[in-house]
Formats: C-alpha cells, structure tokens, sequence
C-alpha cells in the first residue's frame, strides 16, 4: 500500500532535482526521470518544432524522434556543454528542419515528375478531390522510385527523400560529383517515363 503522503512527499522533491541531474539519471537508464523531463519541457520542444513546419502531425512526428534521442544519447551528456534544454530545443530544431526539407524535396520530386503533363493538376485544382489526388500522386512516385535501378534510386532518394545536397550524397558514396548528377538526371528520365502516362 502506497502512504498517505506519497505524493506530497514526491512533489516536495521534485524541485529539487534540476534537468543535469535528470539528463544524467536518464543516461542511467531511470525513465522515471525521462518522463519527468519529458513532461517538464514538451511544451517548449513540440512549440520549436511547430514553428519550423506549421503542421500538428509533423511536429509530433519530430518529437517522438527527438525525446528517443534524447533517451539514446542521455549517457554521452556533458553538463559542460550547456543546458539539457538548450540541447534538446536545437536537436529539435536541426530535426524539424531535416523534415521539412525532406517534405519540400519530395514535393519538388512530384513536380518535377509530373512535368510530362503538367494539365493533369491544371484540371485537378479545380476539384474537390485535388487532396485526394495529390495523395494519389505521392503515392505513385514513391512507388516508381522503387521500380528504377539501385544506383539511380540510391540518388534519388537521398536527394529528395533524404534531404541532402547533391555534394553531400557524393560526398556520402564517394562518387565524383559529375557521377552523382548523371545517376540524377537519368533517375528522373526513368522515373518520368514510367509514371508519365499514369498521372
């Protein structure tokens, strides 16, 4: 049976435990300290990412990855380093822009796809089902990346779907960057011909 003054007692002590001494219980693996944390600030982190992607599922897509990385990397914590929620708002913002980047690449991906016919999203914008089609359409692109061959879909999918620069994928593979390109823009042509006449 708990005592009567469990909870007072617990809520007398709480203060007293500062977010280093959490980070660093929570490298130890206490997850009662984890939740503490967790409830302490999640105001502030899911608000961060907010602001960055101004969408509700997206930002608290980022904050499940954020708080398991905060629970992952709780032991390489260094107090010296600065405040654990200084380090959890900037991995939360480095997160949030990961995101979004990655979100406006594979929409320029659909774009730049669905070049071949351009006057099919003409007529769908005049639709109530546009949303629909749009989800269609992310839909089929993503499944045609999976129809091209391994050195053209490894690019595109770090371009577009990874968020990172042509420089850094050639960086990544070890490839001249003139090799990167290429992969590219023959992984587009490909990727045209084959969701061209669906869309």
């Amino acid at each position: 049976m708990i005592p009567r003054d469990y909870h007072s007692a617990v809520e007398s002590k709480a203060p007293a435990i500062d977010d280093v001494d959490l980070m660093i219980r929570m490298g130890m693996g206490d997850r009662a300290c984890f939740e503490e944390f967790y409830s302490r600030h999640i105001g502030i982190i899911y608000s961060t990412a907010y602001r960055v992607l101004n969408n509700q599922t997206d930002a608290e897509d980022v904050v499940q990855e954020v708080m398991f990385m905060l629970w992952e990397k709780s032991p390489m914590y260094e107090a010296a380093r600065g405040k654990p929620l200084t380090w959890a708002v900037t991995m939360t913002r480095n997160k949030a822009i990961d995101r979004l980047r990655s979100l406006q690449r594979r929409l320029r991906l659909q774009d730049e796809v669905q070049m071949e016919n351009p006057a099919a999203d003409t007529i769908d914008n005049l639709t109530p089902a546009h949303a629909l089609r749009t989800t269609e359409k992310n839909e089929l692109v993503r499944s045609a990346v999976m129809k091209l061959s391994d050195e053209h879909r490894e690019v595109i999918e770090m371009l577009y779907f990874g968020g990172l620069t042509q420089q850094e994928i050639s960086d990544r593979l070890k490839k001249p960057l003139s090799t990167v390109k290429a992969r590219i823009h023959r992984g587009m042509l490909r990727l045209r011909r084959i969701v061209g006449p669906a869309l």
